[in-house]
């Protein structure tokens, strides 16, 4: 099996991989290949096929599996997720979502150093590996940070994909102010341009000097945080940047009240109006998430090319969801999947995805899980104007995903991608391939060891909500404001 290649690195020669099922990509679609192989040579696919009669270094066969484009992550967890703490304890206000008056008044601060942000990358890497993830745009909270993410620890996540192996397009998130909670339940904006502007000068310096690094690996982004905390100057300059350089921008957008209150206070419109309204709308915008976008927006993201980063889990832990995917996919609005919370299970995901488009009233056949798979691999790749990824056809780039259908607690299966998408769960990934080269196998990667990850993370979690205190309205004790499931005994 492939305990024959060394992880971490590719494998000297032609590698054919034979395996029971393999979604290849043909007439602009995927195509469900049985009994088939992929062969790899360097970082390219070479050939999707019944046999390959060429000759090969190896031909390993992989058995009772599912082989197919490694997945893409337009909105992928880059953190040590806090979003999971406020999900059952709110009002958000209250809970340390938002920085109080009094928190501000002595000084927002880094509440990770320097060292834990950089880890905090390479163990979220790593999971997104596990996941069947190989191309990946992170996300991180500003809400515990001082202002917004620094060149330095994106520098570390340089270095931790390139040494992990994983996909990314990365740029440090900035943003022209942030909300305040000035007395219970009252949230203002506070703006400071130039300061956001700075953010997005040091983001372009990032850029430029890291893209195309660790053998094309890492790529550049632009990331202006939420829509709300953001002037008109400074996406306006984000867009004009990003034109000129041919870059992504993600932008988050038409995903909660508080955005749609504050926007309309600040503009008059919603935030994917005022966008176009000054010029910031076009093709290559990816906007997660959409569930409060109207029809008149949704009609603005189909004439601007815009693309939905669609992420179900994470809203529909608290009763959210997008109305609804059928429905852009009718509009013919582009859509690609993100995780953007814990665990970054994209086929958990896509599970929830086709779960909720149902209830939202999308027909059966006109939402399955083949409609996630597009969107977690074609949507994503065409967001980022890659044709060489989220497919398997000769000439792609040798990202690959293994997905295990013989799981004895996955069955009886039935077809292949149903069973895997609504069986709910992407702990099944046993290997995935970035680049030609081998980045996980049954759960580790090179480099890190998981077990020891996993405990580290735990402490330096349990180290940020000891924290939270600090920068909560009130500032009651932990235990108040993350009160446990269960009183205890």
């Amino acid at each position: 099996m492939l305990d024959t290649l060394t992880l971490g690195a590719r494998p000297e020669g032609r590698t054919a991989l034979r395996a029971r099922w393999i979604l290849a990509f043909r007439d602009g679609g995927h195509r469900l290949l049985e009994n088939g192989e992929v062969v790899i040579e360097d970082d390219r696919v070479l050939f999707v096929g019944q046999r390959f009669e060429g000759e090969v270094a190896r031909r390993i066969d992989l058995g009772e599996v599912l082989v197919s484009p490694g997945l893409v992550d337009l909105d992928a967890l880059s953190d040590l997720d806090t979003t999971v703490l406020g999900v059952d304890c709110g009002p958000p206000w209250a809970k340390g979502r938002v920085w109080p008056e009094s928190y501000v008044a002595r000084g927002p601060y880094e509440m990770y150093d320097p060292e834990e942000l950089a880890f905090q990358k390479r163990f979220s890497f790593a999971q997104l590996l596990c996941n069947g993830i190989t191309s990946a745009l992170p996300i991180a909270s500003l809400f515990y940070r001082e202002w917004g993410e620094t060149v330095a620890e994106f520098e570390a996540a340089a270095e931790a994909a390139g040494a992990l192996g994983l996909r990314v397009w990365l740029g440090p998130a900035y943003r022209s102010g942030g909300m305040v909670c000035t007395a219970p339940g009252t949230l203002e904006p506070r703006f400071d341009e130039a300061r956001g502007l700075r953010g997005l000068e040091d983001a372009l310096g990032f850029v430029k000097a890291r893209a195309g690094s660790h053998g094309g690996l890492v790529q550049g982004m632009l990331a202006p945080d939420r829509v709300e905390t953001c002037t008109g100057t400074l996406l306006t300059r984000t867009m004009d940047v990003a034109r000129d350089l041919d870059l992504p921008v993600r932008l988050h957008m038409a995903q909660g009240q508080m955005e749609r209150d504050t926007v309309r206070a600040l503009h008059g419109t919603t935030a994917p109006a005022w966008l176009a309204r000054i010029g910031a709308l076009d093709e290559r915008l990816i906007a997660p998430h959409a569930n409060y976008a109207t029809d008149e927006d949704l009609a603005l993201y189909a004439d601007h090319g815009v693309t939905v980063a669609h992420c179900p889990l994470v809203f529909a832990r608290t009763g959210a969801m997008l109305k609804s995917f059928g429905q852009l996919r009718r509009r013919g609005i582009r859509i690609g999947m993100g995780t953007d919370t814990a665990p970054p299970d994209m086929v958990l995901n896509m599970a929830v995805g086709v779960i909720m488009a149902r209830m939202a009233g999308d027909a059966v056949d006109e939402v399955a899980p083949q409609h996630m798979f597009d969107a977690a691999t074609i949507g994503g790749a065409d967001a980022l104007r890659r044709p060489d990824l989220g497919r398997l056809a000769p000439g792609t780039k040798a990202d690959i995903a293994v997905f295990d259908m013989s799981d004895a607690l996955m069955a009886p299966r039935i077809d292949p991608v149903r069973t895997l998408v609504l069986g709910a769960t992407g702990r099944v990934t046993r290997a995935v391939f970035v680049d030609g080269r081998l980045s996980m196998r049954d759960g580790e990667v090179a480099g890190l060891d998981m077990a020891e990850a996993r405990a580290r993370a735990q402490r330096q979690f349990d180290g940020l909500r000891a924290k939270y205190p600090d920068r909560t309205w009130g500032h009651p004790p932990e235990t108040e404001i993350f009160p446990p499931a269960y009183p205890p005994f």
